[in-house]
């Protein structure tokens, strides 16, 4: 198994560079690869700021490629769920923060923007910290 770099995912998904995204393309072929999950989070961040990506496109792009049979990441149950938060405007970091807690377990934030959003997406569990009076 390889484990690979933000810079050679966002080359994949970019295909900007055509010598390093064939280098890529050969290696995805040939090979399982591991992607961290902090790798994703870090590609989002770089297509969505560098790149100027819609979520959308990121989230699509993103799915597919943990859709690949050779394709590994810590918890890819855990990392769709995260992906599909994206969609009713949860950003990815929030969004992993959420769906990687301990199961029953409640997620708390200042962010009430975050907390309305969750609840919005159906998850449960999340509230704002509570105040002390």
């Amino acid at each position: 198994m390889t484990a690979v770099d933000t810079n050679v995912v966002v080359r994949l998904l970019t295909e900007d560079n055509p010598k390093q995204t064939a280098a890529v393309k050969s290696l995805f072929a040939a090979r399982p690869i591991w992607i961290a999950r902090t790798v994703l989070l870090e590609a989002d961040w770089v297509l969505r700021r560098l790149y100027g990506f819609e979520e959308s496109a990121i989230r699509n792009a993103l799915s597919r490629l943990l859709g690949l049979t050779n394709v590994h990441t810590e918890d890819k149950v855990s990392m769709a769920e995260a992906l599909a938060l994206t969609t009713p405007g949860i950003e990815l970091a929030d969004a992993i923060h959420l769906t990687a807690r301990p199961a029953g377990a409640t997620f708390v934030s200042f962010d009430q923007s975050l907390v309305k959003r969750a609840h919005r997406a159906g998850v449960r569990n999340v509230s704002s910290v509570p105040s002390k009076t």
